[in-house]
């Protein structure tokens, strides 16, 4: 029997070290959250949206003027929903298609931003393969023309919301802090999160929570419409440790990677974030009356009150590394809630 526990967790290394790298796992089952969520269907209970972010050599961005009745000749980073059947890389080279007229190519994801699992924003730095700068003379219901815009001059904006996507950009062009990291083709029913839980202690311990049965493995969480996708790790949290939760802060750092198919609509529209979190003691704690206590800290993990969950004290030396640079660095693709 400790033979065979030894092997499971030998293998959860090997999956963390799989996710690190950027890869996918697939999703055979869901363990917290499931009741709460329906199965993702376009169009119906979930939005995809994808943004490309393009530079051209002189470090001008590709904008395109709105042909939408209600943001008419405003300007906007190319932009679109995923269609039914589309991946988001397809659906990125479609947007930037009709609205740009443009051929491109993903380079990596920049950013998530979430409301939910009804609506996520996928942002892409990608980069111009072909086609040619769309013209007022073919203007059309997608948008009226294109252009490069120097961030300088003038420009009547959709939002300013782009501006932050627009810096992003550039500074990962400049100075990549996160590996490339493109959508991995795994498909999903659901819009959830497998977590890479983590608490590390001062002497640079870290351990993993792991759910126990059928066999160990990283905890996976559907996303609630009530919720910002990020909550199911306080879900987990708080089903795991419950008398511990409200002395942690629940960190989520980020992507490793995300799964998304797409091929069959109600079937795999859903989305995996392979998503690392960590959980941080709140330094400032209160005793029952509500007094500042002061924190001493065991360099331990919370304990586990239930009894579907384990930590994991990571062994592997090279893993232990970089979970802790990880952490530290946040060196993975950011996804923000916007609630």
């Amino acid at each position: 029997m400790e033979l065979m526990e030894a092997e499971q967790r030998r293998q959860v290394e090997e999956q963390v070290e799989m996710l690190l790298s950027g890869q996918g796992s697939e999703v055979s089952g869901c363990d917290v959250g499931l009741e709460q969520s329906k199965p993702a269907t376009l169009r119906k209970n979930v939005t995809y949206i994808v943004c490309g972010v393009i530079f051209n050599d002189k470090e001008e961005v590709l904008m395109v003027q709105e042909a939408k009745q209600d943001c008419y000749k405003q300007w906007y980073l190319p932009a679109g929903r995923v269609e039914v059947g589309e991946n988001l890389e397809e659906a990125l080279r479609r947007e930037v298609k009709e609205e740009a007229g443009f051929d491109c190519e993903p380079i990596t994801l920049l950013l998530i931003q979430e409301q939910g699992p009804q609506w996520i924003r996928f942002i892409f730095l990608a980069k111009i393969t072909g086609g040619s700068l769309k013209g007022p003379s073919a203007a059309d219901q997608e948008s009226l023309q294109a252009s490069w815009w120097d961030r300088q001059s003038a420009l009547p904006l959709r939002g300013r919301d782009i501006l932050r996507l627009i810096d992003c950009g550039l500074k990962y062009r400049q100075d990549p802090w996160h590996p490339v990291t493109l959508p991995v083709d795994l498909s999903c029913r659901h819009v959830v999160q497998r977590l890479v839980l983590v608490f590390t202690s001062a002497e640079q311990q870290v351990w993993v929570l792991l759910i126990k049965a059928p066999t160990l493995h990283l905890p996976i969480a559907a996303a609630v419409k009530t919720h910002a996708v990020t909550w199911a790790a306080n879900m987990v949290v708080q089903e795991a440790m419950p008398s511990a939760y409200y002395d942690q802060d629940v960190n989520t750092l980020g992507i490793f990677s995300l799964q998304h198919n797409g091929r069959q609509h109600g079937k795999t529209d859903g989305v995996c974030f392979n998503t690392l979190v960590a959980l941080v003691p709140d330094h400032v704690q209160r005793n029952e009356d509500g007094e500042t206590v002061e924190w001493t800290g065991t360099g331990q993990p919370p304990s586990i009150e239930n009894p579907r969950y384990i930590w994991h004290q990571v062994q592997k030396r090279t893993l232990r590394e970089k979970l802790l640079e990880k952490t530290k660095n946040t060196s993975i693709v950011p996804i923000h809630s916007l609630y």
